[in-house]
């Protein structure tokens, strides 16, 4: 069957992966730290007690918890706050903290059965949503927090096969609507010019312009307060070693190249793609991540109750590493702005990650009303809640509950069987057992290991992530028949 075949080449491609990274220096086991993309139960009191640090002065509390897939947020003129879930096919509304108790008021569904929605902006009454295949837009009122009339797609055809499919958009001061748009692959010549840039557009979708290219992938970007200029965050390329290239912060300016594929960080030819010509032409970083740090969302603050040397500087969410063999990121950072130009890094929500074990991942920053930093944590499925001279209330437990219904009650027995019988056959035999293993106990050296699906999923989550696993995943393309025997075979496991 042409299934068979389709297996066994990705089973020789996954041989064939795991050899090349080897031969670079890589540890094998950190690739597939978060292949299930799923998170982690929101932290409890006593782990975000023990683990988050800020700075002194600064106090963090938990906004809202159980928020799955938290990526970028932003807050309404009334002070509720959007969240973007891809994997959930939605944009979520948190109710405005009425009662002043700093947390969320509710979560309600604001629009859903949309596709791998990543990114969310306002421009005059409208609110813009990035889809990644297309951007829409749909009036709506800030006080009521309701959307009104119809969403309508301005921007089609979007490419997002293969990795880094998500799109940021971001309005400017000019009015105009910007888009990065990340790359395909890992290292490559990209045939759609539209992949690895930032491009700007209308209001309305028309007057597309290419604004600049060479961008791996660029998820975060914001206007700095000092030069009115845009500064995106781009994660650098991997499978060269631990601390090899930079993630990058760049000042992006229109008609400039930053370099991917052929020039990594401050100048130097990438050793797959290299290309002298391109040299004089690549723009170097404004400033240096650790390799691998991954940062995401960026925002530059200028909250009333924050320290000066607090004003002007940028929160960056470091979403964290899978391409090293320890852990590194995992945190948001506070990037200050020096009289010549450069930045200072600082830590400033530390803590998700020690000694191995990790507890969110850092996704999107933005500013509140109440002038305090909020952080959307799309693995802990938590929104935090930062601020300065504040003593914040004590965060309740907040575990999630064990999922109880999986989707699979209606089936009886037998049909059942049958059906996680030939889901095993397709996890044997789609390539799945190159990254992961079926154990009770400890996985051995570089596998992940697969147990408990049925505490953090259903039948629906799973075809949600099918659709959008997290990087460096790629989608999985099943039919309706496959999805269901798979997902029975995984809920299966104890």
């Amino acid at each position: 069957m042409w299934w068979k075949i389709v297996a066994g080449l990705l089973i020789v491609i996954a041989i064939g992966f795991f050899a090349l990274i080897k031969s670079v220096g890589v540890t094998p086991g950190i690739i597939v730290h978060s292949l299930l993309g799923d998170g982690g139960d929101t932290p409890s009191q006593e782990i975000v007690h023990s683990r988050l640090q800020v700075p002194d002065g600064f106090s963090v509390g938990l906004y809202a918890p159980n928020v799955v897939n938290a990526r970028v947020i932003m807050f309404t003129r009334s002070g509720d706050l959007l969240v973007a879930q891809p994997r959930e096919s939605k944009v979520s509304i948190l109710a405005r903290d009425s009662n002043v108790d700093g947390k969320a008021d509710g979560q309600r569904v604001l629009l859903d059965n949309l596709y791998r929605p990543t990114s969310i902006d306002f421009f005059e009454d409208y609110l813009y949503i990035s889809e990644s295949n297309a951007v829409g837009r749909i009036k709506f009122d800030h006080e009521s927090g309701e959307t009104i009339g119809e969403y309508e797609r301005i921007i089609t055809g979007l490419g997002d096969e293969g990795n880094h499919w998500t799109k940021t958009i971001r309005f400017g001061p000019d009015g105009l609507l910007y888009l990065s748009s990340g790359s395909t692959c890992n290292v490559c010549d990209e045939i759609d010019d539209q992949r690895a840039s930032i491009t700007r557009y209308n209001p309305d979708g028309s007057g597309e312009v290419r604004f600049a290219t060479g961008l791996r992938n660029s998820v975060g970007f914001d206007w700095a307060p000092f030069d009115n200029q845009i500064y995106a965050t781009d994660n650098g390329r991997d499978l060269l070693g631990d601390d090899y290239p930079p993630c990058e912060l760049n000042k992006i300016e229109l008609g400039k190249f930053y370099g991917w594929p052929n020039v990594n960080g401050f100048g130097d030819l990438d050793p797959d793609f290299g290309d002298e010509s391109k040299l004089i032409e690549a723009t170097s970083p404004a400033h240096g991540f650790r390799p691998h740090n991954a940062p995401l969302g960026i925002r530059f603050i200028d909250l009333a109750a924050f320290p000066d040397e607090y004003r002007q500087s940028a929160l960056a969410a470091l979403h964290g590493s899978w391409n090293r063999s320890s852990h590194d990121g995992y945190k948001v950072v506070s990037l200050h702005r020096n009289s010549d130009g450069s930045f200072e890094e600082k830590d400033f929500l530390a803590g998700f990650e020690k000694d191995g074990n990790i507890i969110g991942r850092p996704a999107d920053v933005t500013g509140g009303p109440d002038d305090c930093a909020y952080i959307s944590d799309d693995y802990g499925m938590a929104i935090y809640r930062v601020c300065y001279g504040i003593e914040q209330e004590e965060i309740a437990s907040t575990s999630a509950p064990v999922i109880q219904e999986t989707g699979l009650e209606g089936f009886d027995k037998a049909t059942l069987l049958k059906l996680q019988a030939y889901g095993e056959q397709l996890f044997r035999t789609r390539g799945c057992l190159a990254c992961h293993v079926v154990t009770t106990g400890d996985a051995p050296f570089g596998l992940r290991p697969l147990k408990a699906i049925n505490k953090r999923h259903t039948l629906d989550s799973l075809s949600a992530f099918y659709k959008a696993p997290t990087s460096p995943m790629p989608p999985v393309h099943l039919n309706e028949e496959d999805q269901l025997a798979l997902s029975a075979y995984l809920l299966g496991i104890e």
